[in-house]
């Protein structure tokens, strides 16, 4: 496998280390005041004895994650003696729940970790306030330009530290096993059918012992099909007021769609569930393609360190196109006065160029900012080169309900692979209940208007 040393050393070395808590703090000094700047020693015996400002921050349990936020909490303590932060973590089953009961009620973080298809309706039901914009200025031109997801009636309500995009993951020993060659992944739509056939295995039953190309509609494939294949396909996902599905258009949606669930139906490279799931099956060896996130990179280097494998770019169509996401920093809307400095203190240092540079080497997502992302040292690693070549031809969907949307796709794909039911049918009824969302959601905000 391919490995820089700045990649697999820094991420390696976390991976290694890998646990799960949460920090607990006790706080016991006092000090100045928080600001938004570095407080240096001396400020902070001269400002008397004020209290010490204490701020909580939520995120899922994802180890490496929380780990890099134990290690980050104490550097930034260190430039705000004044400010102590508590992390605090729940599973990831747990997590939306959690937030919708604790955080109305009073008793949530001052900075809060949050999918980014989460934010409309969080918004909506007034969870959040924005950020403040003297604290957060010329957003768009530093970071990259999905993150505008993330602005809602005009405002941004969160930032990300980083982000991921979707690749081609590949086996090289199982392109060598069938005569392929592993230093060329397929390029194009049509060379991925081909190759995915050609990896395939079956038994003497006609049962899959390999997968071609791992095929999961509710993992990360339902994210292709939105900002990769439309795209690719001349399609467009929404209206610029983000009211309107466009998916039926065109042609272009029909045959993103047709082109992903054939797959399974026609070509018979993959199943869903094959050995539990597609990155498990990818891990072990059961899948000789996958369709994933960059943050894989950590799992895959923690579970298979032997796993000879690679990453290309998408392949293309028409064009190119990939798909973005992230999760965001937010500051729920009870937070106020001195908490809401520190919380936004917090935040700021979240995306510094530091962090975003560490968040790399130790989570495996890219930096948010693009001047960031684009150093050399990152461009040019064989694994993550791939991804922030794509990151320009990155979308990111306007979801008003991720889980919902996933839901419906998934609905839609099983219709046609259990029940038969022709293509074309199961993509229009998929357009006309994923629109009844977004119906229902505008009528709710225009309400307040």
């Amino acid at each position: 496998m391919a490995r820089s040393g700045l990649f697999s050393f820094g991420l390696g070395k976390a991976l290694r280390l890998w646990v799960v808590g949460a920090l607990v703090l006790s706080i016991t000094a006092c000090s100045a005041k928080p600001s938004q700047e570095a407080d240096t020693g001396a400020n902070t015996a001269a400002a008397g004895q004020a209290e010490t400002v204490t701020i909580e921050y939520w995120q899922y349990e994802f180890p490496a994650k929380v780990e890099l936020i134990d290690a980050l909490i104490k550097e930034f303590e260190s430039e705000h003696p004044d400010i102590k932060v508590k992390q605090t973590n729940f599973p990831y089953d747990q997590y939306n729940q959690k937030v919708a009961t604790l955080v109305p009620a009073g008793k949530g973080p001052d900075v809060i970790n949050l999918y980014y298809g989460w934010l409309p309706k969080y918004v909506q039901s007034g969870y959040l306030q924005p950020l403040p914009e003297s604290s957060f200025p010329d957003i768009e031109n530093t970071f990259f330009p999905f993150v505008q997801t993330a602005k809602l009636d005009g405002k941004y309500y969160a930032l990300p530290t980083g982000v991921r995009t979707l690749g081609l993951f590949y086996n090289k020993d199982l392109f060598a096993k069938a005569g392929l060659d592993p230093e060329k992944p397929p390029t194009t739509w049509e060379e991925l059918v081909t190759d995915a056939k050609a990896l395939t295995e079956t038994d003497q039953n006609g049962q899959l012992v390999t997968e071609g190309f791992a095929w999961e509609p509710g993992s990360q494939l339902h994210h292709w099909f939105r900002d990769g294949l439309l795209y690719q396909a001349g399609g467009k996902d929404t209206s610029e007021d983000r009211r309107k599905i466009l998916w039926n258009e065109s042609p272009a949606g029909l045959e993103a769609f047709k082109y992903l669930v054939e797959f399974a139906t026609v070509h018979k490279v993959g199943i869903n569930g094959f050995y539990t799931d597609d990155a498990n099956a990818f891990k072990t060896g059961h899948a000789a393609m996958n369709v994933d996130g960059s943050y894989r990179l950590g799992s895959i280097q923690k579970d298979a360190p032997d796993l000879n494998f690679a990453v290309a770019p998408l392949p293309s169509y028409k064009g190119k196109s990939t798909q973005a996401s992230f999760w965001a920093n937010a500051i729920p809307a009870n937070v106020t006065g001195e908490k809401l400095e520190a919380a936004t203190a917090f935040l700021q240092f979240l995306t510094s160029k530091g962090v975003q540079e560490q968040w790399v080497e130790k989570v495996g997502e890219l930096p948010a900012q693009k001047e960031v992302a684009l150093q050399d040292k990152y461009v040019n690693d064989p694994l993550l080169g791939p991804f922030i070549s794509q990151l320009n031809d990155a979308n990111a969907h306007f979801f008003i309900d991720e889980t919902q949307e996933r839901t419906l796709f998934v609905n839609a794909v099983d219709e046609v692979l259990l029940n038969q039911v022709p293509v074309e049918q199961a993509f229009n009824g998929l357009v006309t209940k994923t629109q009844q969302l977004y119906d229902d959601y505008w009528a709710k905000q225009d309400k307040k208007k």
